[in-house]
């Protein structure tokens, strides 16, 4: 049965973008409409997920370390997330929506920081590898917005991390990285223009779930 046929039961979406483009906001709403209709659906985030990906995140995003450091402890927070929540969840047919997955270590830690993408690539087949071939996401929202207006919204909205403190070249870079994710695998990703209003936001969410049947 294809995945249209399917229908979000037993799917895997992930919500990506820069910080401060908004796709958290638009996670829980889609999680409750589906809840109505009586899919079970899981909500989750990367880094995290499990207690000890948590635990991993707090020294991802607030103790200083070098790329690779970096890039180690968050596919080793990905490997714990997707061997204990991830995968035994879409086996028993969960609907599961992720805030962030692996197109997130590309552009952040590939295109953002300039770290080797080969090595990502390997970790990535590594934690990622099943019988049934490389646990990817079955459907990638980008949720795509100017850098500066990022930062506008981001400054309105909490204290930063070590992430966000970053300069503005440094999300080009990261918003870059994640085009290039998009070209590379256009059957997976969808554009979300985040520039729009929350509604129109929403709106393109929507067309892009039901163009799958979900």
């Amino acid at each position: 049965m294809s995945a249209t046929q399917a229908g979000p039961a037993g799917r895997f979406i992930s919500f990506e973008g820069i910080d401060g483009a908004g796709k958290s906001s638009h996670i829980e709403p889609l999680a409750e409409r589906w809840r109505q209709r009586g899919i079970e659906v899981l909500r989750t985030r990367e880094p995290g997920g499990t207690p000890l990906a948590e635990s991993l995140r707090d020294l991802i995003l607030h103790r200083p370390m070098d790329a690779l450091t970096e890039a180690l402890l968050i596919f080793a927070a990905r490997r714990d997330h997707l061997e204990r929540v991830i995968q035994p969840a879409l086996d028993g047919g969960v609907a599961v929506l992720c805030d962030r997955f692996t197109d997130a270590s590309f552009a952040y830690q590939g295109a953002g920081r300039g770290f080797d993408q080969r090595i990502l690539a390997t970790l990535e087949a590594w934690v990622q590898s099943s019988p049934a071939g490389l646990r990817q996401p079955d459907l990638t929202l980008w949720f795509d917005l100017d850098p500066a207006l990022a930062a506008e919204r981001l400054a309105a909205a909490r204290a930063p991390d070590r992430f966000e403190q970053q300069d503005a070249a440094f999300f080009e870079r990261v918003r870059s990285g994640y085009g290039e994710r998009c070209a590379a695998e256009p059957r997976r990703f969808v554009r979300i223009d985040a520039g729009q209003s929350r509604e129109a936001v929403a709106a393109q969410v929507a067309a892009a779930l039901a163009a799958r049947g979900w």
